[in-house]
Formats: structure tokens, sequence, C-alpha cells
């Protein structure tokens, strides 16, 4: 055989195995397109995203950990969140009014929006008008996390990291829920509290927080003092005296949030007479689990709750 000959069969050998040793490509590489309806109710076909950008740092975390990769993304996404997204991914303004000029300057062909902010709502019709994909997205509970992480996973090809982010924490979850069903007869009262610098409001199930106590089973007592909702009175939390408080703070600033509470509530001399302040009850709640969506921490979430509502409940029960 010929030198050339020889040269010519290996380079055909290798490149079999080549070929043989590749990854096989992702489902969304395999997908020509897919289709779904958003939190909007809106009929979205996609044909890539190759080229996406976040306007809510959540959702950012949540499609980076489907997999996917970032070419933008709102500043919450590294001030609120954490997230190291590197040089190459922009910042296109705050997440309540995202510039849509820097947006479409990087030529996305996918725009994740949150269907709860007004600012991002008010893009729609523009990104329609220039032909950008793009969907609205709702996560207000674990299941709705659950349920974009799965759409995120599909879209990536990724089905191993909605097992690792998805599916664990629901296992763990639904454990947790046990343990802690065991404990009813222990249920405690909570007023639950949503502090601002400038406010304060008693919380139901319309936030995750309080969704989360409902399904630990505590008794949240808005359900019998539904005047908490509208005005969060001394006079009724001293007549309601509940076993425990929580205050989840909200904003930049914790402190501004606990200076509110100081002075317009801990500093009437009733509050200390509190049966949950007597008990070392009243606690805040880290803004991380229960203010920002934990997303990867959903079942550090309950569990840090349900640690706090059932004292006796083991390591081993919450893990």
């Amino acid at each position: 055989m010929s030198d050339w000959k020889r040269l010519l069969c290996g380079l055909l050998a290798a490149l079999l195995l080549a070929a043989c040793a590749a990854p096989a490509p992702s489902a969304a590489a395999q997908d020509s397109a897919v289709e779904f309806v958003d939190a909007q109710g809106a009929q979205v076909a996609l044909q890539s995203w190759d080229r996406v950008v976040s306007l809510y740092g959540s959702f950012a975390e949540l499609w980076l950990l489907a997999g996917g990769t970032l070419v933008g993304a709102t500043t919450d996404a590294v001030e609120e969140r954490g997230l190291v997204l590197g040089e190459d991914v922009a910042l296109v303004g705050n997440v309540k009014t995202p510039s849509l000029e820097e947006v479409l300057a990087l030529e996305p062909d996918f725009v994740i929006l949150s269907a709860d902010i007004e600012g991002h709502v008010a893009l729609d019709e523009s990104l329609t008008d220039v032909g950008v994909p793009h969907a609205y997205f709702r996560v207000d509970n674990f299941e709705d996390y659950c349920t974009v992480l799965r759409q995120f996973c599909r879209m990536t090809g990724r089905d191993d990291l909605f097992e690792e982010y998805g599916a664990a924490q629901q296992q763990r979850v639904e454990r947790i829920k046990a343990a802690a069903a065991q404990m009813q007869d222990a249920a405690p009262t909570v007023l639950l509290i949503r502090a601002y610098s400038t406010g304060a409001k008693a919380k139901g199930t319309d936030i995750f927080a309080g969704a989360m106590l409902a399904e630990l089973g505590a008794d949240n007592i808005v359900t019998r003092y539904d005047s908490l909702l509208e005005d969060l009175s001394m006079e009724t939390i001293i007549a309601a005296d509940p076993d425990m408080i929580l205050m989840v703070p909200m904003g930049a600033n914790e402190d501004a949030a606990a200076a509110y509470m100081a002075e317009h509530f801990e500093a009437n001399p009733a509050w200390a007479g509190l049966t949950a302040v007597q008990n070392g009850c009243y606690a805040m709640l880290p803004k991380e689990l229960f203010h920002y969506k934990p997303n990867a921490r959903w079942a550090d979430s309950y569990a840090y709750l349900a640690k706090i509502l059932y004292p006796q409940l083991t390591d081993e029960q919450l893990a």
C-alpha cells in the first residue's frame, strides 16, 4: 500500500473513532422547535435558545441551573442573587426597568420575563413588533419552580439537572412535610410579618413563606384575625398572642426593616409581654430563603421553617 493510501486510511480511522467517542446531541440540539403556553396564556414557539437574556435574576439563576447559558441579565442577578456571570454576559438595566435598547443590541433569540413585573409586561408589544421570541414565567411556590425548571431542562436537554435540582428536592420536601404532619398536636400559632423600611403587613398564603407555613401545619393567626392583613395593630397582636412571630425583611437593607419593627412595635411596652417574645420565638427569616425565591434551596427553606415550628424534629428527619 502506498504512503498516501496509508495516510488516508489513518485519517478515516481517526474520524470514525472521534465520531464514536463524541457525546450524543442534547434534546435541545435534536429538537427544531419547542412550543408551550407561558404564564400570560400566550402560545410560545421557539426555534433556538442559544442567545438568551433573562430580565429577572431569579429566572436567570433558574436557566443556569437547567444548564442554559446567558448573553444578558438584569443587575439583580448579581446584586441580589450573587450570580457570577462572567464578562461575556451583559447587564441590561435593573429588574423593574430593563433597557429594551440594550436587550435588542444583544440580538437575543429568547428573552425570559416575569409575569409579575409591570415593566416586563409592558415590553410584550415591543418585543413582538421586532420579532424577538420571548416568554413570561411565574414562580409563586415550589410547584411552580418545578414546572419552570422542567420546561427549561427540556429545552437544554438536561433531564439530569431536573433530577438534581427538582425531583431530589421534591423528595426531601415531602419527607419534611411528612415529619411535620406527625407533630400536628404541637402545631404553634404564628404571626407572619413582611416588613419594609416604611411599613409592615401581616401575611397569609399570598406569599410563599405563608404558603409553606400552611403546608407544615402552622396555625397562622390571620385566618382568624383577618383585620391584620389591612392593619397590623398592636391591639390585635396582643389579643391573638401568637406562639411565634416570624418576620420576612423586604428591600435591599434588612436593617431598615428591623429598625421599623423596633420603632413601631418593639418599643411598645406590651411587646415584651407577648408569649412569642418571652419565649424567644420572635425571629427574622433569612432573605435568601424566604424573600428571594430559593430555587436550588427550596428544600432548605422548608427544613429551616420546619425546625423553627417543631424544634424536636431531628436533622435526619429534615435531611
